[in-house]
């Protein structure tokens, strides 16, 4: 159960991370309730996923899977650079995801 709470964690970590990007600077009301609630979310199931897991694994993958989600997005929605080597690096940040999931104890 800690894994899936830490994969909802990571992805509203994505979700508030593109959610400041229409805050304009928590100018926008809505935007930035939004984003507020995303981030009270992510947080919390971080800390209850780390309940049980270790916090240095569930930190990596939390921020990991933010960092990928916030990235798709933004190449897919936002128009940002997608290249080649930008997608070699997501991958490597799976496999470092993966790989951490995989080591933990």
């Amino acid at each position: 159960m800690a894994w899936f709470l830490l994969v909802v964690a990571g992805i509203l970590e994505a979700g508030w991370a593109v959610g400041l990007k229409f805050t304009n600077g928590f100018t926008k009301p809505l935007p930035s309730v939004l984003t507020i609630i995303g981030i009270v979310a992510s947080m919390y199931l971080l800390a209850v996923a780390a309940r049980t897991l270790p916090i240095s694994t569930a930190y990596a993958v939390w921020v990991g899977i933010g960092a990928f989600g916030a990235t798709i997005f933004g190449m897919t929605v936002l128009g940002e650079t997608a290249t080649p080597l930008r997608f070699f690096f997501l991958l490597l940040l799976l496999v470092s995801i993966t790989g951490l999931k995989l080591t933990s104890h």
